[in-house]
């Protein structure tokens, strides 16, 4: 078990993590290729802080998310990952994660990204 990461600060809550939250969110924060150790981990949400707020966008943040949390899946950490993305408030889209983890425990995650 790892230290939990609070998702708002990224610092750490005092607490343990007892699920996937710290794996999904670092997947979903971490740029694509940026961590030297594994230049597989991460996603490519970061590109979509210059894109305008239209319906393609949520579409590329859907897949995007999704192929940053693929390898829980080939790891079997969680057997079934759902991505949807809504429009949260202006400048922003809200991704809604629901991971079913090995021992079937059901986690949703919500993660905002930054559109202009």
């Amino acid at each position: 078990m790892d230290m939990l990461i609070n998702t708002s600060t990224g610092d750490y809550t005092g607490s343990r993590s007892q699920g996937l939250e710290n794996p999904v969110y670092l997947r979903l924060m971490t740029p694509l290729g940026s961590y030297w150790a594994d230049p597989l981990l991460g996603s490519r949400l970061y590109e979509l802080q210059r894109e305008k707020d239209v319906t393609r966008v949520y579409k590329l943040a859907q897949q995007y998310a999704e192929q940053a949390l693929q390898p829980l899946l080939k790891d079997k950490r969680a057997q079934r990952i759902t991505v949807t993305a809504e429009r949260y408030q202006p400048g922003w889209l809200l991704l809604l994660i629901t991971v079913i983890e090995a021992t079937g425990t059901e986690a949703t995650f919500k993660h905002p990204v930054r559109v202009i």
